[in-house]
């Protein structure tokens, strides 16, 4: 744009004129723009809204399933020689556990070298055979008969086997090391395909340092073997893993419901459900006394009605409704939990607690059936959230799309005013010349005038 100065000719403040005209021009944008931020708020707040129903979707889902409704928990005299872990379908019981030997894989050391890169072995084939596979035979040439080639070589063989090269801290300290992959699989290592070094260097010879055992525990008397130190078998439902073997120490194991655990859920869910209605109260009065930007959302409201009315469902179960695990509704549409009266049903009828949440093959449970609607609304697609912003965001557009069109014709309109007023400007200064000239002319016949007098 040109630089201006106005008012030069008429002394008057143009471009003050032109912006205040211009700003009268732009109300309408002003309004756009206040109903564009308005939308904006909306989302801004419906994605909260969607935020709140998505965590209390997380939290329903873990009460629609009996296996965590259900869940186990089991203590140990002792935690020094193994850990306990039960799944739901652990029954409960007492269990007495030794642990007589920890499984073990097969170890073997070579004699030691004094270096482990020099090319001191001969070349040929050396043979290693798993306890339960075909033998695997191994190419040693000029390219890997280090001491160190002959480890690469096993490492790359898939044969069961993993080599490594140990320090023992001695004049030859470098000592190849084999050990099996698996617990309980021994393995053999045979060396005669190797032909003598250069240097007199016989093929390398490996004595066994650990051999290949099973686990062997003891169950309330009953002796059970395993090939690894985790045991999922020797107890139904109950994975057993070991960590140090010490016959004679007896260890008693309680399997149990974990009442906690589900008292939790059902907490975590009250907890949830809460912060949904406390977002909707929210928006009806903010903290300062005004409404909030979704007050009155038809959708808002409905969300809260169904939410209310699943809460009150009854179903055919010894436990029938959400009562009678000690949940209560406020006057404020909030949840309070008595933790006495949860306790009680969880500890005495934790089959009703179960049927009441999560279902039977006769009927939907609550859980399942508030699972089912926050899934429906919380839909990345068809959900209340993800409709309403498309259509939120389409208003934004539209709106944009008319403030650009009207920064474009103020534009033009500006320009038009500043033309306008160059303009004037221009005839003031021509009108202003021609009077000084006009003015000039009088002065020049006044002083005519004067002299021939």
């Amino acid at each position: 744009m040109a630089i201006t100065f106005g008012g030069l000719a008429t002394g008057l403040d143009t471009n003050a004129l032109i912006k205040e005209l211009m700003a009268a021009e732009r109300r309408p944008i002003r309004r756009l723009e206040r109903d564009k931020s308005f939308f904006k708020s909306r989302i801004s707040a419906l994605e909260k809204f969607e935020e709140k129903l998505t965590e209390l979707l997380s939290k329903i889902q873990k009460l629609d399933s009996a296996a965590d409704l259900q869940a186990k928990k089991a203590t140990l005299s002792s935690e020094s020689y193994l850990t306990a872990t039960p799944s739901s379908r652990a029954p409960q019981g007492n269990y007495q556990i030794e642990v007589l030997a920890l499984a073990q894989a097969q170890k073997s050391a070579s004699q030691g070298y004094t270096d482990k890169s020099a090319a001191s072995f001969g070349v040929g084939t050396l043979t290693l055979t798993g306890a339960e596979g075909d033998p695997v035979e191994i190419v040693i040439d000029a390219g890997n008969n280090s001491l160190e080639g002959i480890a690469s070589a096993i490492n790359h063989a898939d044969a069961g086997v993993t080599a490594s090269i140990i320090n023992d801290g001695t004049d030859s300290p470098y000592r190849l090391v084999l050990s099996g992959e698996q617990m309980a699989s021994g393995f053999s290592f045979d060396a005669s395909g190797l032909s003598s070094g250069d240097e007199g260097f016989s093929p390398p010879e490996l004595f066994t340092t650990q051999e290949a055992r099973q686990a062997h525990i003891r169950v309330d008397g009953i002796d059970i073997y395993h090939r690894g130190n985790t045991l999922t078998e020797a107890i139904p439902g109950v994975s057993l893993t070991l960590t140090q073997a010490e016959p004679g120490a007896l260890n008693n194991l309680s399997v149990t419901v974990d009442e906690e655990a589900v008292m939790d859920l059902v907490k975590d869910f009250v907890a949830g459900y809460n912060e949904v209605v406390s977002f909707v109260g929210s928006q009806s009065l903010t903290e300062g006394g005004e409404a909030g930007i979704l007050s009155g959302d038809s959708g808002l409201n409905n969300v809260m009605r169904r939410l209310q009315s699943l809460l009150t469902t009854q179903v055919g179960s010894s436990i029938g409704s959400m009562s009678q695990l000690g949940l209560k509704t406020q006057k404020n549409g909030t949840l309070v939990l008595d933790e006495s009266t949860l306790r009680d049903a969880v500890t005495n009828n934790l089959s009703g607690v179960t049927e009441l949440l999560a279902g039977n093959d006769s009927e939907t449970g609550i859980a399942t059936r508030f699972k089912d609607y926050l899934e429906s609304i919380t839909d990345r697609i068809d959900g209340f959230y993800a409709g309403r912003k498309k259509n939120m965001e389409r208003n934004v557009r539209r709106i944009d799309d008319n403030i650009e069109r009207m920064e474009m014709r103020l534009e033009k309109r500006e320009q038009t005013l500043r033309n306008q007023f160059n303009s004037l400007e221009l005839l003031i200064s021509s009108m202003n010349s021609t009077s000084n000239f006009l003015s000039a002319q009088l002065k020049s016949l006044e002083n005519l005038w004067s002299g021939n007098r």
